[in-house]
């Protein structure tokens, strides 16, 4: 019978989202030596390499890859059982690993997780922005490298998301002020499809919202510039070098644009998302029950 320790699986963990090993022991807070004892351990326990090393970087191997969603979830299953018994004896505890996009005012996160961190300190609590925006933050729910995430999902909710929207926004198209469109009363995407546009990159929720809305309409377009806060958009439209279609809320008015509806019925959506195949922690439970709270 194959008997794998649990503090294996979370130093295995630890090392496939680090990349690194000694990053992996100081996040640990343990020696380097024995993360990677840990992990050969495990290796010789399941008869197959987890990582190719080298000096630069680690990689996870077919055999880790396939692991990581299931080392996941045996973690998570034994933290709800520490959840469980810690609820019994009056207090949360446990870690609860969020996402974020950038600039987005819909909730007040630093509020919201202020009073979560006063009323359960023993809940450690880590928050990440989004590296490859919603897409990225989405993958990581269903993998279980989050347990919450603030995000932007355009179309249909992916399967194994369970999302509730808390904010919808129209998305505007934005112009230099001297554009000879700007003395228009609104645009079509057609009116659009020529010029070179000022966009979040790929996976980030307006950027997908607009790609389908192009591609609905049969159009091409041509992103000229990336730009991953999306408060800063408009500065580069307003220089005069492309541009955008962006929520509402992202672009105020002011000199040097112009904001436009469009025919379109394009819209960016704001939610929180959890993974609809994992039973929520307790502490995830209470995080969730505040939300409402702080939402602006």
């Amino acid at each position: 019978m194959l008997v794998v320790e649990l503090r294996h699986l979370v130093y295995f963990v630890t090392v496939a989202e680090e990349r690194n090993f000694t990053r992996a022991a100081q996040r640990l807070r343990v020696v380097q030596s024995g993360v990677s004892a840990a992990v050969r351990a495990l290796e010789r326990d399941l008869g197959a390499s987890l990582f190719v090393r080298n000096s630069q970087r680690v990689t996870l191997t077919d055999a880790g890859a396939a692991l990581l969603p299931a080392a996941r979830a045996t973690i998570d299953a034994a933290q709800s059982a520490r959840d469980a018994v810690a609820e019994v004896h009056g207090g949360l505890r446990g870690t609860l690993r969020i996402g974020t996009l950038i600039s987005v005012g819909f909730v007040d996160l630093p509020g919201l997780l202020g009073r979560f961190r006063a009323e359960h300190p023993a809940v450690d609590l880590r928050l990440r922005a989004a590296p490859t925006g919603s897409a990225g933050l989405a993958e990581d729910l269903l993998d279980g490298g989050l347990d919450v995430a603030f995000l932007s999902l355009s179309g249909r909710t992916p399967a194994g998301l369970s999302v509730r929207t808390l904010a919808a926004e129209p998305i505007v198209a934005v112009l230099p002020s001297a554009h000879p469109l700007a003395t228009r009363d609104r645009l079509s995407l057609s009116d659009l499809a020529d010029e070179p546009f000022v966009d979040s990159p790929p996976g980030y929720g307006n950027r997908t919202e607009v790609d389908r809305g192009f591609a609905a309409a049969g159009l091409r377009r041509r992103v000229a510039l990336e730009v991953a806060d999306i408060a800063t958009v408009r500065e580069y439209v307003r220089q005069g070098l492309g541009v955008a279609l962006i929520p509402r809320f992202s672009v105020p008015d002011e000199p040097g644009l112009r904001i436009l509806p469009v025919e379109a019925r394009l819209r960016w959506t704001f939610a929180v998302a959890t993974a609809a195949t994992r039973t929520p922690s307790a502490a995830l439970r209470a995080l969730l029950a505040l939300v409402d709270a702080f939402r602006r």
